[in-house]
């Protein structure tokens, strides 16, 4: 069985979760998430909580299982308490500032970088350095951020570039002279 599947997904105060068929909607105070499943998986909600349940022990009704009850699970977090993600530039004369609803990006190119985010993400500047990428839906969070990161990937010679907050670099000795 899996251990991950078989937990019962609570559903708050405040939180309404509908099941059709195979698609999920939820919705809460912070917005509305909604998501189609694989038709195989029977979600049902009993008792205020969310009940996944698979038809079969194959393989992949078994790796359906517990992926499925872990989605409805972060809608459910998503759309009461949200998502964040913090990353930070390292380096001399990189800095992030935002330009209505953009994000303008100077690190180290002959030229800014401009993002705009996706609708239903926000992104904050608190510092020059520092950036936050909020939102109700942990998939595209973590993609805008990534995206972001992958603009200039912390480099392993001097560590300079953006990275999460808190992500170790491993740094490389430069060279040696004779």
């Amino acid at each position: 069985m899996s251990r991950i599947g078989i937990k019962p997904v609570q559903i708050p105060d405040g939180v309404e979760v509908k099941v059709n068929g195979n698609e999920v909607t939820v919705k809460g105070p912070k917005g509305e998430l909604s998501r189609q499943f694989h038709p195989d998986m029977q979600i049902s909600v009993k008792d205020n909580q969310v009940v996944v349940e698979r038809p079969s022990d194959d393989k992949l009704h078994k790796s359906l299982h517990g992926t499925t009850r872990s989605l409805i699970a972060n809608m459910v977090e998503g759309v009461t308490k949200g998502y964040e993600k913090s990353l930070e530039l390292v380096g001399v004369g990189y800095r992030a500032q935002k330009s209505g609803n953009k994000l303008v990006l100077n690190v180290g190119y002959s030229h800014p970088v401009e993002i705009v985010p996706e609708k239903g993400i926000e992104i904050e500047v608190p510092s020059q350095t520092k950036i936050t990428v909020k939102g109700i839906d942990k998939e595209r969070v973590g993609a805008v951020a990534a995206k972001i990161r992958a603009v200039r990937e912390p480099e392993p010679y001097k560590g300079k570039g953006i990275r999460y907050e808190g992500e170790q670099v491993r740094r490389k000795e430069g060279k040696t002279g004779k």
